[in-house]
């Protein structure tokens, strides 16, 4: 069948966001639900879909329904037109009024509190009506956001999961994790120390289950320790940092968190060297994908505050 009988005349956006909405929520109920539209405009919707492709999309069950093969080949591309259809828009939005814009950013608690707010603030009082939106969460839902257009740019620390052939990843800087305590810590202001002169005290660290906190295991079984007591456990920095601030726990952390959006005025990095390295922080696009004017202008801005700020090495 030839492309405009098929497609050009045939296709509607309408019957694509549908079967996005199915995809996201595996139920037509709940699609119908999110769309406020009945099921039965969900079920004609994906149909004509099927019909007019002559394949069958969706695999019903009673415990929903799932993508066939043909489906998930269906929702990769239409994440992309809506995508270039957003951007287009985007774009005559610019040409109405060059300082606005929106920038969709996943990232993790510590650099949203840090770097990434320093690059806003910046880019705010050059652009004052470009609209941030800021999510943190894990690094496969991250992903997954900017796979299907959901984020525009992330930026976090490259690990294995970003070597994938649809991203590309830009290193800004360095940042090792360091370990830090409040100021009324008696181990503040010594001038050298060994990771095993501190391991009996008191600790408060993030789970081991998590990405960082594997890291920290690591760092203590490089320096043939084994991973100290912790008393507290908890992945929220604020949490450790007010813990530290006493002056009588210590935690890991790492040091762009120290230092942007300026100085941490009660916590103070301890000079201990940690076995392993740290990867480099960095910005993770979509390859391929077109940049809206206000995503390009927050990439520069994250250069810039990169290359100037105390972070910088």
């Amino acid at each position: 069948m030839r492309w405009n009988d098929r497609i050009g005349r045939r296709i509607k956006l309408s019957d694509l966001h549908v079967l996005l909405a199915v995809a996201q929520s595996g139920s037509m109920t709940k699609a119908a639900s999110a769309l406020s539209v009945s099921h039965p405009v969900v079920s004609r919707s994906i149909g004509d879909l099927e019909r007019i492709l002559g394949v069958r999309l969706l695999e019903r069950g009673r415990r929903g329904v799932e993508l066939t093969p043909s489906g998930r080949a269906m929702i990769d591309r239409s994440h992309a037109v809506f995508d270039e259809l957003r951007q287009s828009v985007r774009d005559i939005e610019f040409l109405a009024d060059p300082t606005a814009g929106e920038v969709r950013i996943g990232t993790t608690e510590t650099l949203a509190a840090s770097f990434v707010s320093t690059v806003i603030d910046r880019l705010s009082r050059r652009y004052p009506r470009i609209v941030f939106h800021v999510s943190a969460e894990s690094n496969q839902i991250r992903q997954r956001n900017l796979q299907e257009r959901r984020a525009d740019v992330l930026i976090y620390r490259s690990s294995e999961t970003v070597h994938d052939d649809e991203l590309n990843f830009e290193p800004l800087f360095e940042s090792p994790y360091v370990v830090a305590a409040g100021l009324k810590n008696p181990w503040v202001g010594r001038r050298r120390l060994q990771l095993a002169e501190l391991v009996n005290e008191l600790w408060t660290l993030p789970p081991p289950d998590n990405p960082f906190g594997a890291f920290v295991v690591n760092a203590f079984r490089a320096a043939g320790l084994d991973w100290p007591k912790a008393t507290v456990i908890a992945l929220a920095t604020e949490m450790r940092a007010k813990l530290m601030r006493t002056g009588r726990y210590l935690s890991i952390v790492p040091e762009f968190w120290l230092q942007l959006p300026e100085r941490h005025p009660f916590i103070r990095k301890l000079p201990v060297q940690l076995p392993i390295d740290s990867a480099p922080i960095g910005i993770i696009t979509l390859k391929n994908r077109t940049r809206g004017h206000a995503v390009q202008r927050f990439i520069d801005c994250a250069r810039e505050v990169a290359k100037r700020s105390p972070v910088a090495r």
